[in-house]
């Protein structure tokens, strides 16, 4: 479906199809929006915040539940992604951002993933949630057609989630957390490990040699 207008949403973040973000609305104008929304099966775009702007690739989120109202016009919502879009064209006509965008998916000529790298890449996705910094990511779903977008919310580089978001190719992705996570999850192990050996009065002391 060509030529979509949808809401835009800048965030610090990446979102991926058919995984959970809450979200807390306080900003005027994102509470006009989320209104506006609220009582419709409508999406908004996601988009990540950069330097200069917003990434051209986001992905479209609705809304599935207001977990809190505040008396000031606040809210605490949730939502889940929903499909993926490139924006051709920007409009600041509205209070919020806004933009025509196409909708995309994986190219059909992208073959399966190697069972050996899914495992490797699954495996990975749980050494990442043993690890404290990891002890809020969900159960993925594993039967997710799309596996990589699940195993992909224990990335925590917004820049190489925008990467994993734009890549149109099952196998490459898979491939990607494959070799991601284990030196990801080994260097988060040796910060943990470190901070472990320093004790809280800041002065330092000498571990045994083995």
């Amino acid at each position: 479906m060509p030529g979509l207008l949808l809401p835009l949403f800048p965030l610090g973040v990446v979102l991926f199809p058919r995984t959970r973000l809450p979200l807390h609305i306080f900003e005027e104008r994102y509470k006009k929006m989320i209104g506006d929304l609220m009582d419709t099966t409508r999406e908004f775009g996601v988009v990540l915040t950069i330097d200069k702007g917003v990434a051209s690739v986001g992905c479209t989120a609705r809304i599935t539940g207001v977990k809190k109202r505040y008396e000031d016009g606040r809210l605490d919502i949730e939502t889940i992604g929903y499909r993926r879009f490139e924006i051709s064209r920007l409009d600041e006509d509205e209070p919020f951002l806004t933009g025509q965008v196409d909708l995309f998916d994986d190219d059909e000529t992208s073959g399966p993933a190697d069972e050996s790298l899914i495992q490797k890449a699954i495996r990975g996705y749980y050494a990442m949630r043993a690890l404290e910094s990891g002890r809020d990511l969900p159960e993925p779903d594993l039967n997710d057609s799309q596996l990589s977008f699940q195993l992909a919310q224990a990335i925590t580089d917004v820049k190489v989630r925008q990467v994993v978001l734009m890549s149109r190719n099952e196998a490459a992705r898979i491939r990607r957390l494959a070799e991601y996570f284990p030196a990801t999850a080994a260097k988060e192990r040796r910060v943990e490990e470190f901070k472990s050996i320093i004790p809280r009065n800041g002065h330092a002391r000498l571990l045994p040699s083995s």
